[in-house]
Order: C-alpha cells, then sequence, then structure tokens
C-alpha cells in the first residue's frame, strides 16, 4: 500500500479498499506491539478528547491544531461510533500513527470494543461500505493493541474514563495485560468507563454498568502518589469544551466532538501542553465549533448517508 496515496484518499473522506484496511491493520498492530501499556510523550504535545466518527470535525483539529509532523498528538480514544464516518476517521488516525509513530499517540476508549461497536454504529457502518464484517474484525484487533494510557513529562497523567480503586499508581497500570477485548469488570475496564463526580468523596457504582464513580479525595491521591499535576480525561460530553469539576483543579475532562451527534450544539476543545519547566503544567485551549462541512450524498463515506440523515445515535 501507498500510505501518502491512502492518506490523500482519505482526506477526501473516500475509504480505503478492503485489502489496504487489512494490511494497515496489520502494520499497526506492529506498531502498537512495540508500545508500553502507558506511554511516556514528551512536551509540547496536543491533546483532544472523544471523536465519535465525526471526520470532517477532525480534520479541523488538524486545521486548529496544526499539522503533523510539525504537531505532536495524543487521541485518548473513542474515535468510533455515533458519527457518520467513523471508519474514514479511524483510518485517517492509524494512517498517520503508520506514517509518523512517534507523533501521535492514540490511546484506547471504551468505544474500542467489540461488544460496544456491534451496538452503536461502527460494526454496521463496516457492513455497508464493504459488506462483510472483515475490516471490522481486523479494526478490532488493532483496538486490542492500543495503549491505556499516556503520561506527559512525568507529569500529565492522560486517559479515556478515570480512575480505578485497583490501580492506585501509574506502576500498576503498567502490569496490565492490555491485548485483549476490553473486560466488563476490573481495572482494566475502570480506566475506560469510569467518571468523575463532584456528588462523591472516594468511590461510588457507576450508573453506565462499567467503571465507578470517583471523588476528590482518591483524584489527590493519585495524583500525590504519582508526581502527577494533572490529570486530563475524556468520555463525558461537557459543553464548552473542558470543564475542571473539583475545586483542586488537578482533573479536566476534554471533549473534542463540537455539535455531538449532529444535535447537541456543544462546543469542543483541544488542549496544548507547552515545552516548559513550570510547577505546574501550562495549559493552552483551543476551543472550536462545527467543520461547516459535514458530508455529502455522493457515498465516497457513511455509507451513502448526507446531511438530515439519521446518525447512529
Amino acid at each position: 500500500m501507498n500510505v501518502d496515496a491512502c492518506i490523500e484518499s482519505i482526506k477526501e473522506c473516500r475509504y480505503l479498499p478492503e485489502n489496504d484496511m487489512r494490511q494497515l491493520c496489520y502494520k499497526l498492530k506492529e506498531i502498537l506491539a512495540e508500545e508500553s501499556t502507558v506511554v511516556p510523550v514528551n512536551a509540547p504535545v496536543t491533546l483532544c478528547g472523544d471523536i465519535h466518527g465525526q471526520f470532517y470535525d477532525l480534520v479541523k483539529i488538524f486545521e486548529v491544531g496544526g499539522d503533523l509532523p510539525n504537531t505532536s498528538y495524543i487521541f485518548m480514544g473513542d474515535f468510533v461510533d455515533r458519527g457518520r464516518y467513523s471508519l474514514e476517521t479511524l483510518t485517517l488516525l492509524l494512517l498517520y500513527k503508520l506514517k509518523y509513530p512517534d507523533r501521535i499517540t492514540l490511546t484506547r476508549g471504551n468505544h474500542e470494543s467489540r461488544n460496544v461497536t456491534r451496538v452503536y454504529g461502527f460494526y454496521d457502518e463496516c457492513l455497508a461500505k464493504y459488506q462483510n464484517s472483515r475490516v471490522w474484525e481486523w479494526c478490532c484487533t488493532v483496538f486490542d493493541y492500543l495503549p491505556l494510557a499516556a503520561v506527559i513529562d512525568g507529569s500529565v497523567f492522560c486517559v479515556h474514563g478515570g480512575l480505578s480503586p485497583e490501580l492506585p499508581s501509574i506502576d500498576s497500570i503498567r502490569t496490565l495485560f492490555r491485548m485483549q477485548e476490553l473486560p466488563q469488570s476490573g481495572g482494566h475496564c475502570d480506566l475506560l468507563w469510569s467518571d468523575p463526580e463532584t456528588q462523591v468523596d472516594a468511590w461510588a457504582i457507576s450508573p453506565r454498568g462499567g467503571g465507578y464513580l470517583f471523588g476528590p479525595l482518591p483524584t489527590t491521591a493519585f495524583c500525590h502518589n504519582n508526581g502527577i499535576d494533572l490529570i486530563v480525561r475524556s468520555h463525558q460530553l461537557v459543553d464548552e469544551g473542558y470543564n475542571y469539576p473539583f475545586d483542586e483543579g488537578n482533573l479536566v475532562t476534554l471533549w473534542s466532538a463540537p455539535n455531538y451527534c449532529y444535535r447537541c450544539g456543544n462546543k469542543a476543545a483541544i488542549l496544548k501542553i507547552p515545552d516548559e519547566d513550570r510547577p505546574i503544567v501550562s495549559t493552552d485551549y483551543t476551543i472550536f465549533l462545527e467543520n461547516d462541512v459535514q458530508g455529502d450524498t455522493n457515498g465516497n463515506g457513511g455509507a451513502g448517508q448526507g446531511p438530515g440523515s439519521q446518525y447512529f445515535l
């Protein structure tokens, strides 16, 4: 496969032939297998939250945040489901990872899962575009190899969901065996499903059915015990693109899918961690709105869906 030609094609929202997807997924497994479960990343780097198949908004992220390889990125999962172009969104990120493996870090979200994608759109999208499930199966194998977290310069912890009572240290996360379908319980699951909650001091059962609700006490303890200044996570829609739920200011929720599901009217944000030697991390948020272009009706993407179609909800 010609990686540059594939990138140019996918930038036009034209999904790749099945054989190219097979080769891409095979190569990505090799790259991701060499990465640790918790990836060390150096600043400066730009962080991105949920994308959920909103391909044209992913394109806008690179417009406002800077192109690869000049800008380094961390995408914290939930690349697929609900949006119209999950396949194209995931493919562009995988191609960039193949071309610039040291400039883009992809961590797993709770939607990078066989069980979840069967329900929330990615499986059906692959079936509609390829008339079989092989591409979906290859992509799900790639999901199994994705790291679970990243740490920037030892001081910023990046994870899709949140904390786990079973994993009090970053070292304990490093020991997890990650190359499997996402378990339905346990520390591995908690990292991708948990949420911060202001009405909880420590831990509570999550209404999501996976992970926990966690309060400021375990958040502060995790930061103190691991030398962390800031936890950056995604997983929850926030209207302004980012939100600090706790007064301590040591955790932020980052959301990068504007006008979520093409109807929520929310803003989105990306977060730049600059290369500066400061005792507390310096942050720079870029707020952006929905891309004016959201698709067409010529069948190049989204299984032929056009504006006004029924989206995956």
